[in-house]
């Protein structure tokens, strides 16, 4: 079955990437005149809107409000009974819109969910790849999942109108499409993930310092979402449970060392919440070793910085939220 579609990208600041973006845009496997594409310039300051004007594309410009806002824009302008989003960094495969529009055949589908590839060279980035791969496992076996994330995102245009979008008070690109996901997932629509839809991420974080940072705000703003759908701080289909038992036992391990300088016992809890961890480590260290051997080794020491940057993010989010 053949949709009309609309593709939407918003862009802040994009020069370097955008025009990767809209050319595989543009040479898409799907009938050319069956879908658009909407480019929304989130108020650039540098050659982004210049570069996409250079293309055949609807193009939308606002002053600086965020993704969420400049995404809700555009499927307002979409002409496509399903829209599509993909972010300003991504290159879509050229079978990208077929693959994401093909679960839409069954007309109880609501929201579908694409893969992440990348090919940077660095071990950090390396390693959020593999982040990315343990989750798509874990997404292949569920019949329903509660996480669509932008950069490979499709949703049946009436009703993401129907629910307003994003929450444009989301000011970043930062776990919008988490609560709107959640939205769905609690009042029962179905949504699904396609690992044949897939888009090649061009900026992972390549350094230490990005990783953390990206992190920890993730951490934040999750507490954010986990404020409004406490039930998915539990479970969800999307967050592999080892991550949440590795916070836990990072700041137990932390807390533990602080209190072995007046007790032995400390010690003792120190060790075996390190020894946790490791034990926690194991099934993504062998995950990463099958599939990147370096990366695989260096699981252990990565995932330290994972949780801590996340679980700080977290407990900063609870404090700003409780009293705000």
């Amino acid at each position: 079955m053949s949709y009309i579609v609309s593709v939407i990208v918003p862009a802040y600041n994009a020069e370097k990437t955008i025009g990767q973006c809209l050319q595989a845009l543009k040479q898409q496997n799907y009938p050319s005149d069956s879908y658009e594409v909407i480019l929304v310039n989130d108020g650039s300051k540098d050659a982004t809107g210049e570069i996409a004007q250079g293309y055949d594309i609807t193009y939308l410009w606002q002053e600086n409000q965020g993704p969420a806002t400049a995404r809700n824009k555009g499927a307002k302008e979409a002409k496509g009974e399903i829209i599509l989003f993909t972010d300003s960094d991504c290159v879509p495969d050229s079978n990208w819109i077929r693959e994401m529009v093909a679960p839409f055949s069954d007309q109880n589908v609501m929201a579908v969910k694409g893969a992440y590839k990348n090919k940077q060279k660095s071990i950090v980035a390396r390693f959020a790849q593999l982040e990315f791969e343990e989750r798509f496992e874990m997404l292949k076996k569920a019949e329903s999942i509660d996480m669509v994330d932008t950069y490979s995102a499709g949703f049946r245009k009436d009703i993401f109108l129907q629910l307003d979008g994003f929450d444009t008070s989301f000011p970043v690109a930062n776990n919008e499409d988490t609560e709107l996901s959640y939205r769905m997932s609690k009042m029962g629509y179905k949504m699904v993930f396609n690992p044949n839809a897939i888009v090649f991420h061009l900026d992972h974080p390549d350094s230490v310092k990005r990783y953390a940072r990206l992190k920890f705000w993730r951490g934040y703003w999750r507490a954010v979402v986990y404020k409004k759908f406490p039930d998915k701080m539990l479970k969800d289909t999307y967050t592999p449970q080892t991550l949440k038992l590795q916070i836990f036992f990072l700041l137990l391990f932390l807390m533990s060392i602080s209190f072995s300088v007046f007790s032995p016992a400390g010690l003792y809890a120190a060790s075996g919440s390190g020894a946790f961890f490791f034990l926690l480590s194991l099934p993504l260290m062998k995950l990463g070793i099958r599939k990147d051997c370096i990366v695989g080794l260096c699981v252990p020491f990565l995932l330290v910085l994972r949780a801590g940057a996340l679980g700080f993010g977290m407990l900063w989010g609870m404090v700003r939220t409780r009293f705000n």
